[in-house]
């Protein structure tokens, strides 16, 4: 072990009250370890934070890029370690994201970590207003993240829309709409956000399709249908956007089904079914298909309307529904064998009155639910090793009027939340350390009537 860096490690584990070496933020030459160390590419932007085991790290700042001796600090041998980003660079907006980043340590230096950063295109809001038939959409202001209208908006679209997805790609967006049963489909211009309906457009899905949601790769597109039943599932032309509805949907769920979501690696379909009080979850075949869980369906609490996906250590899933009926938030970890749910301890968590939306931000590192009935948005912090909830300290936070969704911004500086009762968008930014929710400059944004769902692009 290199003696040097060594001195570097242990002041980044004094800095940061990390559990290195033998005791909190102490150094013992005597016990074998490994400093973590590795390279920064493409780092121009400012503010990028590690996490190691889910605790904060001091920044890396943009003149690191190069090889960094102590990206990890320093970990007694046959410790385990699991480096993520806990908050991105901005001036410009940069996503970084860390391979190699999960191993034990051992008596040698590890070097092989890597941190990448790539500068992001312009991202925007969508918004569904199921009042209005309309989509509202804004560019997002990298470094403030204050909303600005794009030209043309507010966009015509089906009646009653009650969701709305971005791809991961960013290339296209998808409604669906309740009143009509189908989902139109529209191209994003990169550059402006305009949206351009998609050939074909709208496509026909089941009675009362309440939430939309695309895969990771931008290869299939799922709908929850609340009035029929079942999950419509499409396989999407990445060239023009066109749906076409993949062999054998649509796939039968609960009864009422208000929420589907693919989870981060594409192979697992998460329906939470409102009137029955359960959660169904299905494996993605080859074709698009869903086949039943071993296990599915699972119980949830009461009226279940929201559900979405976090990541803790060594990739290990948790799974959170929000219970619009029990004021609650139910939470299950996911088999790495099977992926069949368990029940976490404490579960289910505390919320405000009638729970409507949950949202990750993506370090996995808080989750946020907004209230509907009492006005506000609880945030917890997650146990990145359990996947168990704590409010934050002021948990809680005022929000507009009849909250109906809540999302976070690909870099997690940013919460977007949609306030049906005032019908407009509030804007916080988030405190990467404790979560605390603050006001952007001009927030709330105006909507149209009933802004029900958003969607922010990649």
């Amino acid at each position: 072990m290199n003696r040097l860096h060594g001195t570097l490690s242990a002041l980044l584990c004094a800095l940061t009250l990390m559990g290195c070496g033998v005791g909190m933020g102490t150094w013992d030459w005597t016990v074998p370890g490994s400093n973590l160390g590795g390279t920064v590419t493409g780092l121009t932007g400012t503010g990028l934070t590690l996490q190691t085991n889910g605790m904060p790290q001091v920044p890396v700042d943009r003149l690191d890029n190069g090889f960094h001796p102590a990206l990890g600090g320093w970990f007694a041998s046959g410790t385990a370690y699991d480096i993520t980003v806990l908050s991105q660079p901005i001036s410009p907006s940069q996503t970084c994201l860390v391979t190699n980043g999960v191993g034990t340590a051992s008596s040698a230096d590890i070097t092989n970590i890597v941190v990448k950063c790539t500068t992001n295109p312009s991202r925007f809001v969508y918004v569904a207003n199921g009042g209005s038939n309309s989509i509202s959409a804004y560019s997002i202001d990298a470094s403030s993240g204050v909303l600005t209208p794009i030209s043309g908006s507010p966009y015509p679209v089906g009646k009653a829309p009650s969701s709305i997805a971005v791809d991961p790609l960013g290339h296209f967006a998808y409604v669906s709409n309740q009143a009509d049963g189908d989902v139109s489909g529209f191209a994003i211009d990169r550059v402006s956000g305009v949206l351009t309906a998609v050939s074909g457009s709208p496509f026909p899905s089941g009675l009362g399709p309440s939430s939309v949601a695309v895969d990771p790769s931008s290869t299939f597109v799922y709908v929850a249908n609340a009035n029929s039943n079942n999950v419509s599932a499409y396989a999407v032309d990445r060239n023009d956007g066109v749906l076409t509805a993949v062999v054998g949907s649509p796939f039968a769920a609960g009864t009422g089904p208000s929420s589907v979501i693919v989870d981060p690696t594409g192979r697992v379909v998460y329906v939470s079914n409102a009137n029955s009080d359960q959660l169904s979850v299905y494996t993605i075949d080859p074709t698009g298909g869903l086949v039943n869980a071993p296990g599915s369906p699972y119980r949830t609490g009461s009226t279940p309307v929201s559900v979405t996906v976090g990541y803790g250590l060594y990739a290990q899933q948790s799974v959170y529904v929000a219970n619009g009926g029990s004021n609650s938030v139910s939470a299950y970890t996911v088999s790495q064998a099977n992926g069949g749910l368990t029940l976490l301890v404490g579960s289910p968590f505390a919320a405000g009155s009638d729970p409507r939306s949950v949202a990750v931000d993506p370090s996995s590192t808080f989750v946020f639910v907004a209230n509907s009935h009492s006005n506000d948005i609880s945030i917890y912090a997650m146990n990145r090793s359990t996947g168990a909830l704590t409010q934050v300290p002021g948990s809680p936070f005022a929000a507009g009027s009849d909250p109906s969704s809540v999302m976070v911004d690909p870099t997690g500086r940013f919460v977007y939340e949609a306030n049906a009762g005032s019908g407009d968008i509030s804007v916080f930014s988030v405190d990467a350390i404790s979560g605390a929710l603050t006001a952007v400059p001009g927030s709330p944004f105006t909507a149209g009537s009933l802004p029900d769902a958003i969607a922010v692009s990649q």
